[in-house]
């Protein structure tokens, strides 16, 4: 994750995904256990449009990683689809959603949205790193 280049995502309140997108991103985030599993979000404005399922190269239960080649293809995706990264989704298998400071330090390098969905209690959150660690809303569509 480390070099990733955005535009600023701060700025925003809320993150819409739809029931569909909802579904997508929880399932992934259950048939990826033990392991963390991870996802870019491409949307306009503050709504996901498209999800892009990408390999966690760590196979860790704790961090997640994409490969150079990877991020280079969500580059090319972006430009492909003519919509923005606003998002970046990851799970925490066996912890609350709830960043971690290993989070936080990617946050700072990528100010998305970050949507973290807990296998514990089975819930997503989203947030974004203002001058502290900010939860904003999920609004379904």
């Amino acid at each position: 994750m480390d070099g990733w280049h955005c535009c600023c995502r701060i700025d925003l309140q809320k993150i819409i995904l739809s029931n569909s997108h909802k579904k997508i991103l929880t399932e992934l985030a259950e048939n990826e256990k033990p392991n963390e599993s991870c996802a870019i979000l491409y949307g306009d404005g503050n709504t996901v449009k498209e999800i892009w399922i990408t390999e966690n190269i760590e196979n860790s239960p704790i961090e997640f990683t994409l490969s150079p080649e990877q991020t280079l293809e969500m580059h090319e995706k972006q430009k492909e689809l003519g919509i923005d990264v606003i998002g970046i989704f990851h799970s925490h298998p066996n912890s609350q959603a709830v960043p971690s400071s290993t989070d936080r330090k990617f946050m700072e390098n990528n100010p998305y949205v970050w949507i973290i969905y807990s296998g514990v209690n089975k819930d997503l959150k989203a947030y974004v790193l203002e001058s502290e660690i900010k939860e904003i809303q999920i609004e379904e569509k």
